[in-house]
């Protein structure tokens, strides 16, 4: 019988997910929505030590997004059979991925020398909030901390008003996004070559990353970017404006779409401004400018804007509340939601991969909803070729669940 991933681009990779909290997850979720076969290992309910992933909390919209697709197996690593048995599941894996200390790693047996030894063609893919090694390796680290320590917060928010933080968790979910890349690319490297190797980030890396050409700023000319509230720090015209109703984003920075904003609002005296008419003059007369348009845009309701604006070839748009984003009619066309379907609660709402690919487009719905610890685990370890009595004999001894 065909099941629902087989003909997605990983299903016939195996991934044995240690990862806790939300970076390590964001990973793998990944692999998860394309196909890959992904067991979720967690301790035993009554020895779950991970904060905020005990049982109950399973059922919760975080859970359920960050672990869909996914299957549950209850094993002990700190028990001897329980590490023997983890190791048997490395022989037949292609990935493991977690985000423990470099002690703990060492500990449980799930470092890179050791599985190595296991298995030479394993991925071992690791996530960390400073980096493995260096004057932080030790440190934890999470999305608030990091978004600190990467200068984000100091360029967010308003000026004058003091750092403010981006309202998701961006480092974990971009550490994880790059994670799930290096995974990628360790598989093609693989094909090439047979072998497996060590894939690893950190927040702290991904982090500094995204800064991008705030970043080079910096790093190519020494300027220190500096908040700018919810305007573009170095192109003109491009933000939040007053409508006759409340809000709007727009954005006419090159010289054409800046004429086409004057004409499309008959602000055509602005063309004529001599404190505006080359795109320079507007970068240095930005608050003058930004006063200007204001008093054009203020005339308008947000709808008037964004429909004459976009007409003009001038991008603009509202400004959303999470629902009124998830209900707008291209969110709805997109399908960014599909239902997860769950033994008790029935189907569940989440938000899909945003990826699409024309060979193999997006499922009516996602396979499997997050799991509980050990929901799946006499079913995955028949498929890794344990009998009745031997999974029997590793529940008794508390092992497994």
């Amino acid at each position: 019988m065909e099941k629902m991933t087989d003909n997605m681009p990983l299903s016939d990779i195996t991934v044995l997910d240690l990862t806790i909290a939300r970076a390590g997850p964001s990973a793998v979720r990944l692999l998860a929505d394309w196909g890959a076969n992904v067991i979720r290992i967690e301790p035993p309910a009554d020895k779950d030590t991970s904060g905020g992933s005990v049982t109950g909390a399973h059922s919760g919209p975080d859970q359920q997004n960050l672990h869909r697709n996914k299957r549950g197996l209850a094993i002990d690593l700190k028990h001897p059979q329980g590490q023997a048995l983890f190791h048997e599941l490395v022989r037949k894996a292609d990935v493991v991925v977690e985000n423990f200390r470099s002690e703990v790693k060492t500990r449980l047996g799930c470092d890179y020398e050791d599985l190595e030894k296991i298995n030479p063609r394993i991925i071992l893919a690791s996530i960390s909030g400073f980096g493995q090694d260096g004057p932080y390796g030790k440190r934890p680290g999470v999305d608030q901390i990091v978004q600190g320590t990467s200068g984000l917060m100091s360029i967010t928010g308003e000026p004058g008003q003091g750092p403010m933080r981006v309202g998701i968790a961006i480092s974990d979910t971009s550490a994880g996004m790059f994670l799930g890349q290096g995974i990628l690319l360790a598989l093609l490297h693989r094909v090439r070559t047979g072998k497996g190797q060590w894939v690893h980030t950190s927040l702290l890396e991904a982090m500094l990353s995204k800064l991008d050409f705030q970043g080079a700023r910096y790093t190519m000319k020494g300027e220190i970017p500096e908040q700018l509230g919810n305007f573009h720090p170095t192109q003109v015209p491009m933000g939040v404006y007053q409508s006759s109703n409340g809000l709007v984003n727009l954005a006419a920075s090159t010289g054409k779409m800046w004429v086409s904003f004057c004409n499309a609002l008959d602000a055509t005296d602005l063309l004529d401004h001599p404190d505006f008419a080359r795109a320079r003059d507007r970068v240095k007369n930005k608050l003058a400018l930004n006063e200007a348009v204001n008093g054009v845009t203020s005339r308008f309701t947000t709808a008037e804007l964004v429909e004459k604006l976009n007409d003009a070839g001038v991008p603009c748009g509202p400004i959303y509340n999470i629902g009124e984003a998830f209900e707008d009619p291209q969110a709805q066309h997109l399908k960014m939601v599909k239902a997860a379907p769950h033994p008790e609660l029935g189907d569940l709402k989440l938000v899909r991969s945003p990826i699409n690919l024309s060979d193999c487009p997006q499922t009516e719905k996602f396979h499997h909803a997050g799991p509980v610890p050990g929901e799946h685990s006499r079913e995955i370890l028949q498929e890794f070729g344990l009998s009745d009595a031997e999974i029997d004999n590793l529940m008794n001894t508390g092992a497994i669940a």
